[in-house]
């Protein structure tokens, strides 16, 4: 088993590869991995809840760990303690250690 961090940084409602990045999580989490995807950027908007974030809500409830980028949230008016269930609000320092404890990460 590995430890892979998925940072994500696009949003669903404007490229049609988001849904199949968010299938890569859930295939590497089905592999028997430690997944933890992290939105950045524009991939923090569908942590609101609405439609667009029923996929986040699927992929924490099979274990991955969804985070969204607090300054990300902030730049764009989301509230941290308003975020689809699931997701919760994290600093961008936590990449970093992902990096430095050896997690594989793939950018999107």
């Amino acid at each position: 088993m590995a430890d892979y961090m998925l940072i994500a940084s696009r949003d669903p409602f404007s490229t049609n590869d988001v849904p199949t990045y968010y299938a890569l999580a859930r295939d590497l989490k089905e592999r028997g991995n430690t997944v933890t995807l992290f939105l950045v950027q524009n991939g923090v908007l569908p942590a609101r809840p609405s439609a667009a974030s029923d996929l986040l809500t699927s992929l924490s409830e099979l274990g991955i760990t969804v985070l969204a980028d607090e300054f990300s949230l902030r730049e764009r008016g989301i509230p941290a303690n308003g975020l689809a269930p699931g997701v919760a609000a994290a600093p961008l320092d936590l990449v970093v250690d992902h990096l430095e404890s050896g997690a594989k990460t793939l950018w999107n």
